[in-house]
């Protein structure tokens, strides 16, 4: 591009943001953030944006509706400054669970995250592991999505495991697995689950041959880890000889971290998405950064580059 890169981030994971300016050389934009006594979150930019391609880094993670709204904010102050574009990073989209009407009088929340959005008129999204990918036509602006697992295709590689086997702990999650395990030549496997309420999970059995194999459960998020202990106690009641999950989205909420760490998974696979706080830390996580996949996303949309080539 003709005009100048600037990066932008809330206060949602500002470490994740400067390791993507180191990898782009480049240094965060300074931005002033803070909220009055009643709640309410001020922005001011104090870095000029006039004529700057600006990309804006922002997951809408925990507290979920105070970074919303600070993103929201932000984008609207970056384009009243005259930016000559505007791209969000949204790494982690919150509410996108919320992606269809399950049952009647519901909303359809991750579409209204889009408007809300759009409605501040930003040029284009950059997400990462979208829980489903009809969020991408939930927005008229185009889209570009990442996929966090070249990340864990190294590292898992790395462990030099035998008989691997991805599992998928639903069935909305097979394609998911089914890339992961082509990457590492491994086996697929599916766990049949029951919801019977919203974060609670019955896991019922198991798909696939799993006996004498080393199970990797992998799947876009993490929230309270019910599913995933069950599904790891599902699959060493199945023969399994050691399981370790994966997940692109470290939410962690409740029990979660409890949960993990009394659980029978041997490891635990994370990636930075959500900025997770030390008190979050078990000794069987292990976090592998997506900046530089970021990065690259964001280095070839500034150049106008291919986005969808970083994963063919």
């Amino acid at each position: 591009m003709s005009y100048e890169m600037l990066i932008f981030s809330g206060n949602s994971n500002r470490p994740l943001a400067e390791e993507i300016c180191a990898h782009l050389g480049t240094t965060l934009g300074q931005a002033r953030l803070k909220q009055f006594s009643d709640g309410e979150i001020s922005v001011k930019l104090e870095d000029n944006v006039r004529g700057r391609d600006v990309f804006l880094i922002q997951p809408i993670s925990a507290p979920a509706n105070d970074h919303l709204v600070e993103c929201l904010l932000m984008i609207d102050a970056i384009r009243r400054a005259s930016a000559s574009r505007i791209t969000v990073v949204i790494p982690y989209y919150g509410y996108g669970r919320q992606d269809r009407k399950s049952e009647p009088r519901v909303p359809i929340s991750a579409r209204v995250v889009a408007d809300l959005l759009e409605a501040m008129l930003p040029d284009r999204v950059l997400c990462m592991d979208l829980h489903a990918d009809q969020i991408q036509g939930f927005f008229r602006i185009p889209v570009d999505h990442l996929y966090a697992a070249p990340v864990f295709v190294d590292y898992l590689l790395k462990k030099g495991m035998k008989d691997p086997v991805v599992v998928s702990p639903d069935s909305g999650g097979v394609e998911r697995a089914r890339f992961l395990a082509r990457q590492i030549n491994a086996g697929l496997a599916i766990i049949d689950k029951r919801r019977p309420q919203a974060n609670v999970s019955e896991v019922m059995h198991v798909i696939g041959e799993v006996a004498g194999k080393t199970c990797i459960l992998y799947d876009d998020m993490i929230d309270t880890a019910g599913t995933i202990t069950k599904a790891a106690e599902a699959l060493k009641n199945s023969g399994a000889t050691s399981v370790l999950a994966c997940a692109t989205h470290a939410v962690l909420s409740g029990p979660a971290v409890e949960r993990l760490q009394n659980s029978i998974l041997d490891e635990v696979i994370l990636s930075n998405s959500i900025q997770l706080p030390d008190s979050k830390k078990i000794d069987k996580l292990t976090v592998r950064s997506v900046a530089q996949l970021c990065s690259e996303a964001i280095r070839r949309i500034h150049n106008e580059e291919s986005v969808s080539s970083l994963f063919l």
